[in-house]
């Protein structure tokens, strides 16, 4: 956890919503100079603040809608600091609980160095993960169709015209005919063509977002495609959800953001168990555990390496540790701009 440590004459806490935000300024000796609720308009929050620019701080939590204050803040030259949301349990753990009381909370602990910090994605980048991570959702959706119909040849008890993997048309074909109710071949014939519908989708997005990444940074992208494995998809996902590996401080950091390794409780030299599943990035987690799977498709060392792994920890913790030591791997890889290296991985 990172707090903002920095001291300014102003500091100033946004309660921030969809279309209203609730704002506080406080002085250096922590009294309040300024306490209102403003529309979520650019004009009239540069208008509220202006007598308090010289030296201003301002800090919201990260919430859904922070792009345009973040942005705004960015071309006006005002500090601006993104607020965890796990982390600001001060904001969500009072006995009484408004916009009010949450901007002044926000703004307290902004001057006491207090406030935990979140990374504020730049906008250059912002736009395409975002575009990626819509990509995902949808090939989810697809995903969904396609499992319902196979659970429906099983719930009727037919087999299927082929086994093959329905993504690829070839094996769609006769799937609505292999049923003698029209009704049932009518559901079929519903999601096939939703799902006809969302392999255009895909592919014209997975075509921009591409043209994207060779602007923003191709050369990281080469040096992801070189772990075995690591097709397309996952190369885009871990370029544009790490952005640019300089802001970890170290790899500890990185892995933790990560997801790929979990913190210990101690109290008192006793483990008391561990915590902070959902704090740290869920796409990176959700990329490097299909790249541990990926990257043992035609690899006899990895194999090798998996099973001795197995052998000592069972095969979900050892594709967990497999996903942790690409974490590493990536980590370097960027840092020092080099290839994957099969040799060093299993030194």
């Amino acid at each position: 956890m990172r707090f903002y440590t920095g001291e300014h004459e102003y500091y100033c806490g946004v309660d921030l919503h969809a279309r209203t935000l609730y704002l506080c300024v406080l002085d250096g000796r922590g009294q309040v100079r300024l306490h209102k609720r403003l529309p979520c308009e650019r004009a009239r929050f540069l208008e509220a603040i202006e007598p308090y620019r010289s030296d201003l701080v301002v800090g919201s939590e990260c919430i859904f809608c922070w792009y345009w204050l973040a942005d705004l803040c960015a071309a006006e030259e005002i500090a601006f600091v993104l607020g965890h949301a796990l982390y600001m349990k001060a904001v969500h753990g009072g006995k009484a609980k408004n916009d009010k009381i949450d901007s002044h909370k926000a703004a307290t602990l902004l001057r006491g160095g207090a406030f935990p910090m979140a990374f504020v994605y730049p906008p250059e980048m912002r736009a395409t993960r975002d575009l990626l991570r819509r990509r995902l959702y949808f090939a989810r959706k697809r995903g969904e169709l396609f499992s319902h119909i196979r659970l429906t040849f099983q719930q009727y008890n037919v087999d299927p015209p082929s086994t093959g993997q329905l993504r690829y048309k070839k094996h769609r074909e006769g799937l609505a005919e292999a049923f003698e109710d029209p009704v049932v071949g009518a559901t079929i014939e519903a999601d096939l063509t939703l799902a006809d519908r969302y392999d255009v989708v895909l592919r014209d997005l997975e075509g921009t977002i591409e043209a994207q990444a060779k602007v923003h940074d191709p050369d990281a992208l080469e040096l992801l495609r070189t772990i075995p494995g690591v097709g397309q998809i996952l190369a885009l996902t871990l370029l544009y959800e790490i952005h640019h590996v300089s802001r970890f401080d170290s790899v500890q950091q990185f892995s933790s953001y990560c997801r790929l390794v979990k913190s210990e409780h101690r109290s008192a030299g006793k483990r008391t168990g561990s915590g902070g599943a959902k704090i740290g990035n869920a796409h990176l987690k959700w990329a490097f555990s299909e790249a541990a799977v990926l990257f043992l498709k035609g690899n006899p060392p990895g194999q090798a390496h998996l099973k001795r792994l197995q052998r000592k920890h069972g095969k979900a913790k050892a594709l967990s540790i497999l996903a942790a030591r690409l974490g590493r791997s990536v980590y370097f890889m960027l840092k020092n701009q080099e290839a994957f290296d099969m040799n060093r991985f299993f030194a």
